[in-house]
């Protein structure tokens, strides 16, 4: 490379900051969809309302920036250092707002998303305008642009594997801050001979920095803050992964553990739940050897499946390592699933069910199917006719799968479609429901190619099911009886949006 076209020092820092920048728009953009799917369900339609809201306050920025026309530089300074403070901040306003204001969590979210979007628009382009001074126009399109996208690369591969995990996101976003800041500190030393008020600048700079800094040296007691406020309950354990938020609280009433702040069980009433889901199906087969568990990475259903002498092998599907980790290890957790994890019959395979059930072979006579209720579309792909087309190949020919499947009183219609999707690949369907005070009316769905058949005994140590409450939980009254539904597929995941109107009606 020649002499005249060598990059000069200023050229390659402003490009650098270009790929900073970059970066930490979008880590901003990424934590706000984040933390509104975990809030507000629906991963899909809030990842694109927060994405579409985002592009076209940046669109504003970029049209905003023509009237910004001397001091290019100190301009450029100023809004690092509000990107800084305001993107920074923002997944820990909005934790705090979740728990304090629920009711201004969508008003605060949708606001930071447009503040921040409006001075990231600002940051290219007077970036360019003032390498322009500098650049020929071909040279400067092509390099801000190459540095912007390389940035978002970056970032968009460290945020799920590295940042969230890691981090979390109140600690992630202010991480992120505190590198605008840098920006603007090193623009301030760049630019020092153009700067008319460089003591002020440099107060400000130091100002910013300075509570970023101990905003994040705090942030764990801000997550405490925020998470004790919202669960009630002491936290005993929290921890991010790259799919989940998980909280377990202790209380009153024993353990909860809630996933992206949903409650997935109660110590108290666990039981019922567990014993609900598995025996009817197990008890009916009479004599099951190869069992598979979707989900349950907590290892309370595998726990029940374990009452049986005949079972010789437990395959556990679970998506979520940190799961199948914290209750095989954690002391306390481990009590209350009985060492199920830790037994030599149980198999844990931590991967997608959908893909699993794709890519094996083996079939097995019980399959309990424990996911969360389908709150996403990332979710509702494992209660469509694809899935249990898939299910159904897994399954022994004498085989019963079965299925969690919501409420049939608070969400009634969801629970009619997962009957009628599962009746679409040619499954015979047995809905039955029992009562979990921590969830009220709570239903499940068993499915075989065979009639299901009554228990003629169960494992001893049961403390809520009976033979003769067994038959009772297949008996539905009015207003939770069988109504006219859709199948449910993969190409439109009407379940999600059903789910989401039903308890919407309960939880505003």
């Amino acid at each position: 490379m020649s002499e005249g076209t060598r990059p000069r020092p200023l050229e390659v820092a402003l490009l650098a900051s270009v790929f900073v920048v970059a970066a930490c728009g979008l880590v901003y953009e990424l934590a706000a969809g984040a933390l509104a799917s975990y809030v507000l369900g629906d991963s899909v339609l809030q990842f694109s309302t927060i994405i579409g809201t985002y592009l076209f306050a940046m669109g504003v920025g970029s049209w905003l920036s023509r009237f910004f026309e001397r001091q290019l530089p100190a301009h450029f300074l100023r809004i690092e250092l509000l990107v800084a403070l305001v993107g920074g901040a923002l997944p820990a306003l909005l934790f705090l707002a979740h728990a304090w204001q629920p009711g201004a969590f969508r008003v605060l979210l949708y606001g930071l998303v447009l503040l921040v979007g409006m001075l990231v628009g600002l940051e290219i382009p007077l970036v360019m305008r003032i390498l322009k001074r500098d650049v020929a126009l071909r040279e400067l399109v092509s390099q801000v642009l190459t540095f912007d996208y390389l940035g978002a690369l970056a970032v968009s591969i460290a945020f799920p594997l590295l940042l969230v995990p890691q981090l979390g996101l109140i600690r992630t976003g202010l991480l992120f801050g505190l590198m605008n800041a840098a920006v603007a500190v090193w623009a301030l030393w760049l630019f020092r001979h153009e700067l008319r008020r460089f003591a002020a600048h440099a107060v400000a700079c130091a100002a910013t920095l300075g509570a970023l800094g101990a905003a994040f040296a705090g942030s764990q007691h801000i997550t405490s803050l925020a998470e004790d406020r919202f669960y009630q309950d002491k936290i005993v354990l929290a921890e991010s992964s790259p799919w989940q938020r998980i909280v377990v609280t202790q209380g009153r009433g024993g353990m909860r553990l809630f996933l992206n702040g949903n409650l997935q069980f109660a110590q108290a009433d666990e039981y019922r739940y567990h014993e609900a889901l598995v025996h009817p199906a197990m008890a009916a087969h009479g004599a099951p050897r190869k069992v598979a568990v979707l989900g349950g990475g907590d290892g309370l259903a595998v726990r029940e499946v374990l009452r049986y002498p005949s079972v010789e092998s437990i395959t556990l599907v679970e998506l979520d390592p940190n799961m199948t980790r914290l209750f095989s290890t954690d002391p306390a957790l481990v009590a209350l699933n009985g060492g199920a994890l830790r037994s030599p019959r149980v198999k844990v395979v931590n991967t997608d069910a959908f893909q699993w059930l794709q890519q094996g072979q083996d079939t097995f006579d019980v399959i309990v199917v424990d996911f969360p209720d389908p709150t996403n579309f990332s979710i509702g792909k494992l209660y469509t006719n694809a899935f249990y087309a898939l299910l159904d190949q897994r399954l022994a020919a004498s085989g019963y799968a079965v299925v969690q499947t919501t409420s049939p009183l608070v969400a009634r219609q969801s629970f009619w479609t997962v009957a009628t999707t599962m009746e679409s690949v040619g499954l015979r369907t047995f809905p039955y429901h029992a009562h979990v005070p921590s969830f009220g009316e709570w239903g499940f769905i068993i499915a075989s190619r065979r009639p299901w058949r009554e228990p003629q005994a169960l494992p001893e140590g049961l403390r809520f099911l009976t033979l003769e409450g067994t038959r009772a939980l297949f008996d539905f009254p009015r207003d939770m009886a069988r109504v006219p539904a859709e199948v449910n597929r993969l190409s439109n995941q009407l379940l999600v949006t059903t789910y989401e109107r039903e308890w919407g009606k309960v939880h505003p």
